[in-house]
């Protein structure tokens, strides 16, 4: 099994290109569902999630061809062989589950197996059961999957979400397109990868309103067009690479960088003691300050501090000056990145869903293991940060999320490799 081993100390400088969304993109894919034609998406992100979604949907006979170093991703399903996503391909990710929205609006049927991905809570689909039984769907959980059919097709509904859930949200937005009449969905999730599908969704010919606010209304239509869409810049990767600096020292360019995209994160940034400045082609970080100071952060949903970037958030504290109290408010179990931390010599307590970290003058390296996607990445900023070596081990959470960040990550001054087992 693959490691990185990061040896710190090094400051960084130069530029890093920002990958497209892997939460966007794996949201777009299923979109080629809902028609028989064409769907080409640029800015596509090279990552394992996405060849997770790519055999997911070629297993229901979607064609997909990757062009351009698999940048260009061209997806059609006008012959469809199967609407059953199977458990030994979807409990791989939980983006799988966004299938299921599709097959329904098109098809009229679906059997998808309950997903899987990261192991950082329950993460329940009664959301999405309950806001397409809503629309007509009939839907009953048996042996594992959601058997799910809409005999004549789905019907336009007030659709009020208990929780504003991204992927409800997503799962609805996009059956909605081809439903009978006019869906509103209430209590919607305002991130800007959803805003991304709803563009995406208007190239292909459907009519939406009010991305981006917690209502929005869907005219649904008969049939959706062929399409092409660039993939917005992914915000998680951003603000990962903006943090690199702040550990490591010295002042890095993120390429593609947009302040709309992670506005209260650089809000919590500069209160640490950190510039953010617009380029012409994205955004400078470096820190004002030898050493960070303290910030208090609660996750939200957007636009409020992203969970995403919680873990890389607690690594950068453990070195800042004073006491920092986290609260994470959308998953429940996720603070396993915070004992691999405490290997490094941080200073962290967990009561629940609150970690209270005191700043400490330095990490150091140690032979840490990533538990998630997130908390892998945010052990390798720490290594950045720490005196000597560290070695991350189980980073096939890393490759679903990251596309070759080794090479990201030296091209501007760090000491990183990766170590093939």
């Amino acid at each position: 099994m693959d490691s990185i081993v990061v040896t710190g100390g090094a400051p960084l400088s130069g530029k890093i290109a920002i990958a497209g969304a892997k939460n966007a993109a794996l949201t777009l894919m299923p979109a080629t569902l809902l028609s028989e034609e064409p769907l080409t998406l640029t800015n596509a992100p090279r990552l394992s999630d996405i060849a997770t979604m790519t055999a997911l949907l070629q297993s229901l006979g979607v064609e997909v061809t990757s062009m351009q170093d698999g940048k260009v991703q061209v997806l059609s399903s006008h012959a469809m062989t199967s609407t059953t996503a199977d458990y030994e391909i979807v409990r791989k990710m939980r983006a799988s589950n966004l299938v299921l929205g599709p097959l329904l609006a098109r098809h009229h049927q679906a059997v998808v197996s309950l997903p899987g991905g990261c192991a950082i809570g329950a993460r329940p689909m009664d959301i999405h059961v309950t806001a397409l039984e809503a629309m007509g769907a009939e839907i009953e959980l048996k042996d594992g999957y959601l058997h799910a059919k809409a005999s004549g097709g789905l019907k336009g509904a007030k659709v009020p979400l208990r929780f504003a859930s991204v992927g409800a949200t997503e799962n609805v937005l996009m059956a909605a397109t081809l439903a009978k009449g006019t869906t509103v969905i209430e209590n919607a999730a305002r991130e800007p990868e959803i805003v991304d599908l709803a563009h995406c969704l208007r190239r292909m010919g459907a009519q939406i309103e009010g991305e981006g606010t917690s209502t929005i209304t869907i005219q649904g239509v008969d049939r959706l067009g062929a399409a092409t869409h660039p993939v917005v810049t992914d915000r998680i990767e951003l603000g990962t690479y903006m943090l690199a600096p702040v550990f490591a020292g010295g002042e890095v360019e993120c390429l593609g960088g947009r302040l709309d995209l992670v506005g209260s994160f650089v809000e919590k940034l500069d209160a640490a003691g950190v510039d953010v400045t617009e380029t012409p082609d994205g955004l400078k970080v470096k820190r004002r300050t030898d050493r960070a100071m303290a910030v208090d952060v609660t996750t939200e949903v957007f636009p409020g501090f992203p969970t995403d970037l919680q873990a890389q958030m607690m690594a950068m504290l453990c070195t800042a000056d004073g006491t920092s109290v986290l609260e994470e408010k959308i998953f429940e179990n996720r603070f396993m990145h915070a004992p691999e931390l405490i290997r490094m010599g941080a200073d962290i307590e967990v009561h629940g869903g609150i970690a209270t970290v005191r700043g400490v003058d330095r990490l150091k390296g140690a032979p840490v293991m990533a538990t998630d996607l997130r908390a892998s990445v945010s052990l390798i900023l720490a290594g950045l940060a720490a005196e000597g070596e560290t070695t991350v081990s189980r980073i096939y959470h890393l490759d679903r999320g990251y596309e070759h960040i080794e090479e990201k990550l030296s091209g501007v001054g760090a000491k990183i490799e990766r170590i093939s087992s």
